[in-house]
């Protein structure tokens, strides 16, 4: 389950601890019997002290998870944010961009399904 948050035409991305050089959309994987808008939730307040405002299915994505090389099916929410978020728990860092950027590395789920989707969409900056 992640979060694709866009402000200004840019997309919230966030690294790991245990991988600061990769970026990803915000999120986790549900904890057991808990559903993706609970998880979506929890996982916003964790990695980044916010709350998601007015969430909304974005797209299911199935591809192989970029540090594990494992598939996995990701449930995406489009939201806002309460707050301006920081990084906390396990994150390293946070990032806005465009997707164009060359000097970031982006999971293989951001790069090859939901930059275009969110381009298709017109909400990320040309």
């Amino acid at each position: 389950m992640a979060a694709a948050v866009v402000r200004d035409e840019r997309l919230l991305v966030v690294s790991k601890k245990a991988a600061p050089g990769v970026f990803y959309l915000p999120g986790g994987k549900p904890d057991p019997g808990e559903k993706p808008l609970a998880a979506l939730y929890r996982e916003l307040d964790e990695e980044l002290g916010v709350r998601p405002v007015a969430p909304r299915l974005l797209a299911e994505v199935e591809e192989v998870a970029a540090l594990e090389g494992v598939p996995m099916r990701l449930t995406v929410f489009e939201a806002h944010l309460d707050q301006d978020p920081r990084p906390a728990a396990e994150l390293a860092a946070l990032r806005w961009i465009t997707g164009k950027e060359r000097d970031i590395r982006l999971s293989p789920a951001l790069t090859r399904h939901l930059l275009p989707l969110l381009r298709e969409r017109g909400v990320l900056a040309a």
